[in-house]
């Protein structure tokens, strides 16, 4: 799982690093509005800025004051201050090659105030706008783009960040995670093709456990596998998949009626089963299943049927459960829109209904 960070577990950390420079000065001497807290934090906050003001701008001991100071203020939860602070030291000097960290900074204390959307501009503003630093083996962007991937809803953007980490930082997330994440921001703003690519990455990192969806493997290969199919088993209506499976029940013709179900996905479950199953129907006939039995069928589909997916009750059939609902779904795949919309049969329900 990717790591996260708090603004103190940040501050302590980069407190040590004392070989980068800082930002320009906020004002000559300790500006009282930067002297907070009670006596004996005043007195460490006169101390500091007394320190930076002794310290050769730029230079490395004068910041790791600057840290000691966000520290204080990070400590005491003041991140109004925090933020001022940073904000008017980088505004002095915007060309300094650290001001990245600031600004990280600042993010993390905008997080602290719960502002998560002002968090998120300033962590892609990192990311895209400056270079990346190495703090303690640390990399700023590493930590802002594993920031924002929680932060940011739009999916345009995190297309952006997923692939940033995928290339940057390959060996430092769960990169099947990331891959199926990827795939669905892309399925989200119809870039299917991509979208694709992405779940075929994702393939290979069988077990790896998506919250908030616990079929992810499933949804992914069914995608990928549908993609992959000649798709010569659809039908243009629902009226016209039921009248050539009928028929073909009618006629006892089981070759007929197995050359109608899906060729990818196709599932037989009992009702209430688990539905990440996945099927290999390739050397399986139903001929055993009709051989000597008049199969039997409901003239009407089930009232469970709706626009979307559709029930026939059938019955006869040589099991120990002989009622078999066949289970009829409309396609979603907009990729191909001469297939998008068609029918097909995708599977068998043991058993009568609940």
């Amino acid at each position: 799982m990717m790591r996260r960070f708090s603004l103190l577990s940040l501050l302590a950390g980069l407190a040590a690093a004392l070989f980068f420079s800082g930002c320009a000065g906020v004002a000559d001497g300790a500006d009282p509005y930067y002297v907070t807290g009670g006596k004996e934090q005043r007195e460490i906050f006169r101390d500091l800025f007394g320190l930076l003001e002794e310290e050769a701008a730029s230079g490395p001991e004068q910041f790791a004051v600057v840290l000691e100071i966000a520290g204080e203020y990070g400590k005491l939860k003041d991140y109004g201050r925090l933020i001022n602070f940073l904000s008017a030291r980088c505004s002095d000097n915007a060309e300094d090659p650290y001001t990245a960290y600031y600004l990280l900074m600042i993010a993390f204390a905008y997080s602290g105030q719960e502002a998560w959307d002002v968090a998120a501009l300033y962590f892609d503003r990192i990311v895209k706008n400056y270079p990346d630093l190495q703090i303690r083996g640390e990399s700023i962007h590493y930590v802002a783009l594993n920031r924002l991937i929680n932060l940011v809803t739009d999916k345009e953007h995190l297309v952006w960040y997923y692939r940033e980490l995928l290339a940057r930082f390959p060996g430092r997330i769960d990169a099947g995670q990331i891959y199926f994440l990827l795939g669905q921001a892309y399925e989200q703003i119809g870039e299917w093709n991509a979208a694709i690519t992405a779940y075929t990455q994702f393939l290979p990192y069988y077990g790896t456990v998506i919250q908030g969806f616990p079929n992810a493997y499933t949804y992914a290969k069914q995608l990928v596998d549908f993609n992959n199919s000649p798709k010569d088993w659809t039908f243009e209506s629902l009226s016209a998949l039921v009248e050539a499976i009928k028929r073909a029940l009618r006629t006892g013709n089981d070759r007929q009626l197995w050359t109608y179900r899906a060729k990818v996905n196709f599932f037989d479950r009992s009702w209430g089963q688990e539905e990440d199953r996945i099927e290999d129907f390739s050397d399986f006939t139903i001929s055993g299943f009709m051989r000597g039995n008049q199969i039997r069928f409901s003239p009407e589909l089930d009232e469970g049927s709706n626009a979307n997916e559709a029930y026939l009750r059938t019955w006869g059939w040589s099991l120990s459960i002989t009622t078999w609902y066949l289970y009829f779904r409309k396609i979603y795949f907009p990729p191909n829109p001469e297939i998008h919309g068609r029918w097909e049969w995708a599977g068998v329900y043991y058993g009568e209904k609940w």
